[in-house]
């Protein structure tokens, strides 16, 4: 029995693991509340992908890092560095996560995790539930 209890524990301590923030995000869809109410066609859909296309290569990135700062910003095609980019703290509360002003402190969003994976991160923000926004981990 002591030997079981030791187990599950050591296999949910690896299941948090692998299922840590820290790393690098990259938005692969953000819906306003608007959005999020609107059902789209087929043929919307087909329209919004060749839209797409059409556009320069941004990427909007978000990188969390173990000791509880991180940084977000956009990234061209082309381009080494970020611009517009930003540091920050952070802080988790079981499913919220607080974003932080680096030099002040202060909470600056406040951001509910919906879903956390190896592959995903899924938050809306804690005053709308609507307004998703979900990022792929690239690193």
């Amino acid at each position: 029995m002591k030997y079981l209890t030791l187990t599950c524990c050591v296999i949910l301590g690896y299941g948090i693991q692998a299922q840590s923030l820290t790393g690098t995000w990259q938005l692969t869809e953000e819906k306003t509340c608007f959005e999020s109410q609107i059902k789209e066609t087929d043929t919307e859909k087909e329209l919004r992908k060749d839209m797409g296309s059409l556009q320069n290569a941004v990427a909007r990135i978000i990188r969390f890092e173990k000791k509880g700062t991180g940084e977000e910003g956009v990234f061209t095609t082309g381009i080494k560095k970020g611009t517009g980019m930003q540091a920050f703290t952070f802080k988790v509360n079981g499913t919220d996560l607080l974003l932080l002003d680096k030099k002040s402190g202060m909470m600056t969003q406040q951001l509910v995790i919906d879903e956390l994976s190896s592959t995903t991160l899924r938050v809306h923000h804690s005053k709308k539930d609507c307004e998703t926004k979900t990022f792929s981990r690239i690193k």
